[in-house]
């Protein structure tokens, strides 16, 4: 019986095996693909992209060769192509040959690109097929498609003497990133710069910004399906401004997905006839450390959106600061510990300056906690300390009621987290599962009048 039993289980293994080898070149086999179009992002001229894949599996009843798999524009698109472990080598067509895919089973496709030049100012379509050709003849196709978009590249780029930039062509930063020396001024005018992962800007002279200028991280693919790199902190590292800087003007500038988006370094030279930095019409959004952080400067904040920090949205630490029509909004989604929306203070650390003046007027500060406005002041033994002055005029504000500083708060919305109207429920869209945010005061919002928007 033993035996019987064993000779039954080797006849089975047998059949089984000769039935796994079984391989047709009927006409109505076909290969199944988890995508039939491989939609791929848009990428930089010349540099590579992320890698993307899609599956190719065998759901007929037997085994299916594959004479050859191919690249139908062979090696001219820059599409470059490996199939379950092999390249196409492009030195032989970008083909790959007399492969094998048993019932049930599945072969996995990656897929990079690096495109060459376009030679034109908009992104270009950059499309091939990954074919696939049956011993029976039948060829089935995956379409790749992608964007190219020609850029100037610049590593280290220095500024040393007076500068307009005004390049409808994007503008890709490499190394340490662009250097403006000091005594000079570098205007940039309706110009896009990407900045590559540690990249930034360091202004020792003047920097102006005007036209529509945007700065942001250099990755133009996605993270997941819903999530673009572009709505991820800390793609780059920022702008700082040191001490020699002053008089710089930003007007409708974007500066997102930042470390520490602007930082201006303590000034020794703090004057109430100098503003070191003139913010219009700017918005500061998505940043893995501060906003923009302020050390003993003058600086001016006009009708400008400053949002979804992990540190502080705006922090100010002596000093001079005038904020009038501006949101500030947090609303960061990364981090449980975020920062305040608006900070400030007359020290930094162990650093106690000679004081603080701030005024904000007809303004929106906000957020998820209950509490994001934080005012902090140095006192003394004796209760005196450094000069300490500030104001708030027709303004909403996420914070305790302040009920005995009529000089310091006046015409002041309170918001609490009862209100039937607060937090997010002011802005048309605030969509934490896609990180989309459209801070414009929505219909229903008790804050008109107030803000940037």
């Amino acid at each position: 019986m033993k035996r019987f039993f064993l000779c039954f289980l080797i006849a089975a293994f047998v059949a089984a095996c000769a039935d796994d080898g079984l391989f047709t070149t009927s006409s109505s086999a076909r290969l199944s693909f988890s995508a039939d179009t491989l939609k791929m992002d848009t990428v930089f001229s010349n540099v590579g992209s992320s890698t993307y894949t899609f599956w190719v599996y065998n759901r007929t009843d037997k085994g299916l060769r594959l004479s050859s798999v191919r690249l139908a524009g062979g090696n001219q698109t820059g599409f470059r192509v490996n199939v379950d472990g092999t390249y196409l080598d492009n030195s032989m067509g970008s083909v790959v040959t007399n492969l094998e895919v048993r019932k049930g089973d599945s072969l996995r496709v990656f897929v990079e690109l690096t495109s060459p030049e376009t030679k034109q100012i908009e992104p270009k379509s950059v499309v091939d097929d990954v074919v696939f050709q049956l011993e029976s003849g039948i060829e089935q196709r995956v379409r790749l498609q992608a964007w190219a978009w020609d850029a100037l590249k610049w590593t280290n780029p220095v500024v040393d003497h007076d500068t307009i930039i005004d390049s409808r062509i994007p503008i890709v930063i490499y190394g340490k990133g662009l250097s403006v020396k000091a005594g000079v001024v570098l205007t940039l005018r309706g110009t896009t710069l990407y900045f590559h992962d540690q990249a930034g800007m360091d202004v020792y002279g003047g920097l102006v910004t005007e036209e529509g200028v945007l700065m942001r991280g250099d990755r133009l693919d996605h993270m997941f399906d819903y999530l673009p790199y572009d709505r991820v902190s800390g793609q780059w590292r920022g702008l700082w401004f040191a001490p020699t800087s002053n008089w710089n003007q930003m007007t409708d500038t974007e500066i997102r997905n930042a470390s520490t988006a602007i930082c201006l370094a303590d000034s020794s030279e703090l004057s109430g006839l100098r503003q070191r930095l003139i913010m219009t019409r700017c918005i500061v959004h998505n940043a893995k450390g501060h906003g923009v952080v302020s050390y003993n400067s003058n600086i001016a904040l006009r009708h400008c959106q400053f949002t979804n920090t992990q540190g502080d949205c705006l922090a100010v630490y002596g000093g001079w600061c005038e904020i009038d029509h501006c949101t500030i909004a947090q609303f960061y989604p990364f981090a449980a510990d975020r920062g305040a929306a608006l900070r400030f203070s007359d020290h930094w650390g162990d650093r106690i300056y000679d004081g603080l003046r701030l005024t904000c007027a007809n303004s929106i500060v906000t957020g998820y906690a209950d509490d994001v406005v934080f005012a902090e002041k140095t006192v003394t033994d004796d209760e005196s300390g450094p000069t300490f002055d500030y104001q708030f005029t027709h303004c909403l504000l996420r914070t305790p009621v302040v009920e005995d500083d009529t000089l310091g708060f006046k015409d002041i919305l309170w918001e609490t987290a009862q209100d039937s109207i607060q937090g997010k429920k002011h802005f048309v869209k605030i969509d934490e599962e896609n990180l989309y945010y459209d801070f414009r005061l929505d219909s229903l919002s008790t804050a008109h009048g107030m803000g940037c928007y």
